[in-house]
């Protein structure tokens, strides 16, 4: 966002009332906002684009306002007093408080130096505004102490004496005055002359008007037959669009029948394959069978070596269950004939100690 220079004042005063001694002294281009009134908190954009955005000065009432437009909008229209305050909310936004408007306007700058310049000129300018209120009441209380001495003193040398210094700030805002008239009736001239300008150029843009009027019947009678041979045209469309009509459609059946043939062939080449393959299990059928004949007979005697020695093992069961019985009953015997032996070896021992006791008695 860049500075720019003055807005059409033709234009903007016709929409916010600007007089011809109120002029821009700062412009520039930036996203203009609005606080949303029922919620007072979030932002609604103004201005779909950035626009430009200008500090006037009114020389006659010597007040300030911040003017914005939007094509045929008026977006801003806030005239500065000495409470407003800018605020910086970020580094490229900015806002400050109308209580006349009853509104908060915000402004979203393309830079942070744009915005600084904005706040300082806001500034200077609230500065100013306080300057000119505080020089307006000091007129008023000056032309109050000047009605209250000329009644007390009630003499021309006494009231001449206090309307000395009132005068001489009234003939320097007076010559203020006439300083802007002066500057306001440069504009107004140059005004003039661009007001001049635009007739002429008016008046040869009626002379082109004229000129051309002459041809219009031509123009028209020439639209005519354009406007027959654009019919005739159309017609000759139509019937080609429905000839193009029938043309797709019978093009579109030849791919569908296309498509459906190739879809048969396909389906004939995989029954050819599967027909193949058939022939091929069929020469081999012969030997297949012969393997499975000798498969089989090698099943059955397989099968017969199974029961063979299945008997085997049974058998061996049978033998084993025996030998399990004799081994059960000789361990009995020799239990029994453990004990015996035991019994045959105490009388042995028995009888022992009886002969040793016969020997010593002996």
């Amino acid at each position: 966002m860049e500075a720019v220079g003055a807005p059409d004042l033709n234009h903007v005063s016709g929409q916010v009332g600007l007089e011809a001694k109120e002029q821009p002294i700062f412009t520039t281009r930036a996203h203009v906002f609005q606080i949303d009134p029922s919620t007072k908190k979030n932002w609604v954009p103004a201005s779909k684009q950035a626009v430009t955005v200008s500090y006037f000065y009114d020389v006659t009432r010597s007040s300030y306002r911040i003017i914005s437009v939007d094509g045929a909008k008026v977006i801003i229209n806030s005239t500065i007093t000495p409470n407003m305050t800018f605020t910086k909310t970020s580094q490229k936004f900015g806002q400050w408080a109308d209580s006349r408007a009853n509104t908060v306007f915000g402004l979203g700058f393309s830079s942070e130096q744009q915005l600084t310049k904005f706040a300082e000129k806001f500034q200077e300018v609230k500065e100013a505004a306080r300057v000119a209120r505080d020089r307006s009441q000091e007129k008023i209380e000056t032309s109050s102490n000047h009605s209250q001495a000329s009644s007390v003193n009630g003499t021309d040398d006494e009231k001449a004496s206090h309307t000395g210094p009132a005068d001489t700030h009234l003939k320097s805002e007076n010559d203020k005055l006439k300083i802007a008239l002066t500057q306001s009736a440069a504009n107004v001239k140059k005004w003039e002359i661009e007001l001049q300008t635009l007739r002429e150029s008016n008046a040869r843009l009626t002379t082109a008007l004229q000129e051309s009027a002459a041809s219009v019947e031509q123009w028209k009678r020439q639209f005519s037959i354009c406007r027959d041979e654009n019919d005739r045209l159309r017609n000759k469309i139509d019937e080609l669009e429905e000839q193009c009509s029938e043309i797709n459609k019978e093009k579109e059946k030849n791919s569908q029948l296309k498509h459906r043939i190739e879809e048969l062939e396909s389906e004939l080449r995989e029954k050819e394959t599967e027909l193949k393959d058939l022939r091929k299990q069929s020469e081999i059928i012969p030997q297949l069978m012969s393997e499975c004949e000798y498969v089989s007979e090698k099943l059955e005697a397989a099968e017969r070596d199974n029961q063979n020695l299945e008997d085997k093992v049974q058998s061996l069961k049978t033998d084993i269950e025996e030998s399990k019985y004799r081994q059960r009953h000789l361990k009995v015997e020799l239990k029994n004939f453990l004990e015996v032996l035991d019994g045959k070896i105490d009388d042995l021992h028995d009888f022992r100690r009886g002969l040793s006791k016969l020997g010593t008695d002996n």
